[in-house]
């Protein structure tokens, strides 16, 4: 189990590392490693959608006249949204501007990072009570049945923002800007999710448990939509591409062994 320090402390240097290892790539290799990620990362986030998120979610609100579907659908058409200002980085696509960074890429890109981070909080929360009542069940009983939760979402963030935090450097790098320009731009990208965590922290009156999980079916269905935009999208020449079947698979028994 991670605490939530050391997963914004995870979440922000992962975005940093990523954006690090272009300047060590060659452009061709950084475009390959983005694939692959990226289908990684799609093989997992669908993985943990259809395995843990939404079957917890139907369970919980089962009786309480929450439409986690509705909301589900509604994250999917969000995304939808994002991804049109955003150009379809989330994917890894990467076309080409003039001058200064589109403020919508960085607007849509923060918007969907703060979403993502706000039902964060109660799951580091969830987590901790989980590997706490697993502490008291081997004092009183003798033996251990694990030490944590779950932190899927948290761990999809990581993933997800690998490829992501890859292809905005390439993005700002082959468009003629300075490192330290970019790494800055990626410092800001990197605080969006613990700012959203923040969102839930602090807010407990505006963000109960029950909003907390609506706004975790949004982030569900902006999960599905990426995931399936990755696996579904069409290898050059629609050749049959091994690798990232394999990748995709490899995701996705990663996501079927978190719980």
């Amino acid at each position: 189990m991670i605490s939530e320090f050391w997963g914004i402390t995870l979440l922000i240097t992962t975005v940093w590392v990523s954006g690090a290892v272009v300047y060590l790539l060659e452009e061709k290799n950084g475009k390959k490693l983005i694939k692959n990620m990226l289908a990684f990362s799609g093989g997992f986030l669908v993985s943990i959608a259809f395995l843990h998120f939404i079957p917890e979610l139907y369970h919980d609100h089962a009786n309480t006249g929450v439409n986690m579907g509705l909301w589900i659908m509604m994250g999917f058409l969000v995304q939808l949204i994002l991804e049109y200002f955003s150009g379809g980085i989330e994917h890894g696509h990467t076309h080409s501007f003039k001058g200064n960074i589109p403020l919508a890429l960085f607007i849509s890109l923060s918007i969907h990072s703060i979403i993502e981070g706000i039902p964060m909080d109660l799951e580091f929360h969830n987590a901790l009570n989980h590997a706490h009542d697993a502490h008291e069940h081997a004092h009183h009983h003798g033996h251990n049945h694990g030490s944590g939760g779950g932190q899927s979402l948290m761990w999809g963030v990581i993933l997800h923002n690998i490829p992501v935090s890859i292809a905005l450097t390439t993005l700002l790098l082959n468009n003629g800007w300075k490192r330290r320009k970019t790494f800055l731009v990626l410092v800001l990208f990197s605080l969006m999710t613990p700012i959203g965590i923040a969102i839930g922290h602090f807010n407990p009156n505006l963000i109960s448990e029950t909003v907390a999980q609506i706004v975790l079916a949004v982030v569900v269905g902006m999960f599905l939509h990426i995931s399936t935009t990755i696996i579904f999208e069409s290898t050059e020449s629609h050749k049959f591409n091994l690798l990232k079947l394999l990748m995709i698979v490899a995701g996705a028994g990663l996501g079927y062994l978190f719980g």
